[in-house]
């Protein structure tokens, strides 16, 4: 079993130390997770991905157990510093995006067990940051994360993508903490979990 959110708090990354991001791409079929450390000088190294697949035939609460108890696993693995999740898009399916919600709040409830921060980003916000265009491709997103990332070999679609996430957490963290630094200003604005709640900003695009 995991251990508490107590003992496997830890520390902010402090300025000059490398980075370690967790990236999520949840769903209750498929949630993926990627593991990237980023480097004071900008190199982004691969540590880890994979992706939790429940059983369709478990009772849906299981299956949201499921994701909680192996992303726990994997924070107790990694240590990250931050994890990031991609904020749905509320599409017509109001079915589809309710149980995409409980996957996503079944990641965020195990980093928030962990003592981890959150920051999440739609998912124009990450194609912006890895491809550069906010319209690409699910399929332009997966090869750019093969080209930035040194990966031992073809990775899962759900897994690239979490790994797009934890490349879009660290480029942003690292510019948020620029800007403070020039500024003389306190803690960066962007909105995070836990303990603090996000500014309610929902949604997103394809």
């Amino acid at each position: 079993m995991p251990e508490t959110g107590r003992g496997l708090r830890r520390k902010p990354a402090a300025a000059g130390k490398a980075l370690r991001v967790l990236g999520i791409d949840p769903g209750m079929g498929a949630t993926g997770f990627g593991v990237v450390e980023m480097e004071p000088g900008g190199t982004i190294r691969f540590l880890g991905s994979g992706v939790i697949r429940p059983r369709n035939a478990q009772p849906f609460a299981q299956r949201l157990w499921q994701i909680f108890f192996n992303l726990r696993c994997q924070i107790e693995v990694y240590r990250p510093h931050l994890m990031g999740v991609e904020r749905p898009f509320f599409g017509k399916n109001v079915q589809s995006a309710m149980m995409l919600g409980q996957a996503r709040g079944a990641a965020i409830l195990a980093a928030a067990e962990a003592g981890l921060p959150v920051q999440e980003f739609s998912p124009l916000e990450v194609k912006q940051a890895v491809v550069g265009y906010g319209r690409a491709s699910k399929e332009q997103v997966q090869a750019m994360v093969q080209a930035i990332l040194p990966l031992p070999g073809k990775v899962a679609a759900d897994a690239a993508d979490a790994l797009a996430v934890a490349v879009c957490v660290g480029h942003s963290f690292r510019w948020q903490r620029r800007v403070t630094a020039s500024s003389g200003m306190g803690t960066p604005p962007r909105r995070t979990h836990p303990g603090g709640k996000k500014d309610g900003r929902e949604g997103g695009e394809e």
